[in-house]
């Protein structure tokens, strides 16, 4: 399928408020993201993911490293590297809240330079592929936080760019609407061939909706892999065991020195 994000030697370090001393945010990462690709970005908070994230759509700029997307180096050329980039970040940042769901899709479809021509049938496609035509005239400020995230995810299609990061999608979502939210997303991929890089420090969001995965900690990457291979280093096996006899006390004395638990 070939590569659309390169990911070489990121850095970035803060300044401590009131203090001269600095934090590393991200130390040394890199990756890359395939074509239709569904990448799990997974980690602690703090693990520098949302930075990384970031830094990938253009709100912060590295220290030093690489990006490129779709073979444009965003320090050379950022608004043309960004064309082919949504961002969804954590706590559906990309909303007005006193506009209707309607409206904001109108308004962002605007700021993407469709033609209302254009961008009336698309936004029609979205609230019903997103399932939120009965919402459409709703105050997103009076949504749920499942809807919201679902709005905001729509707005993010707007842009029908071929890179979507998602910044904990499913972060506070009930049980069945994190699992609509993850059908919504297999679909955009299966049906679109867009790329989609998760951030999320839940295993279980990342284990159903990757195939591969890079584990970050402490501004580092642990691990780049497949899901299916980190799972095995997580397998247990367990053993019965039957005695023909009853051992010695001896026997049961030297068997608890060799496992004392």
């Amino acid at each position: 399928m070939g590569t659309i994000v390169e990911i070489k030697g990121l850095k970035k370090r803060y300044k401590k408020r009131k203090s001269k001393e600095y934090v590393e945010a991200v130390k040394d990462i890199s990756f890359s993201v395939e074509k239709g690709e569904i990448l799990g970005l997974l980690g602690p908070n703090g693990a520098g993911k949302t930075t990384t994230i970031k830094m990938i759509c253009g709100l912060l700029y590295p220290d030093s490293g690489e990006i490129t997307v779709n073979g444009v180096d965003i320090k050379e050329n950022r608004l043309q590297a960004l064309q082919h980039i949504s961002a969804v970040l954590e706590g559906n940042r990309n909303l007005y809240w006193r506009l209707t769901v309607k409206e904001n899709l109108q308004y962002f479809a605007g700021n993407r330079g469709l033609s209302a021509k254009t961008a009336s049938g698309r936004i029609e496609e979205l609230l019903q592929q997103f399932h939120l035509k009965d919402k459409e005239n709703e105050l997103v400020n009076r949504l749920s936080r499942g809807m919201q995230q679902k709005l905001a995810i729509a707005v993010a299609m707007l842009a029908e760019s071929e890179v979507i990061l998602l910044d904990e999608p499913t972060l506070g979502l009930d049980v069945e609407t994190s699992y609509e939210v993850r059908e919504l997303l297999r679909n955009i991929v299966k049906d679109e061939g867009r790329s989609i890089i998760i951030s999320s420090h839940d295993m279980d969001v990342i284990q159903d909706l990757c195939k591969r995965t890079v584990i970050i900690n402490n501004g580092k990457v642990v691990t780049n892999d497949k899901v299916e291979n980190l799972l095995r280093l997580f397998d247990v096996r367990s053993y019965t065991i039957t005695l023909g006899s009853p051992l010695s006390a001896k026997q049961e004395e030297l068997l608890k020195q060799k496992f004392p638990y």
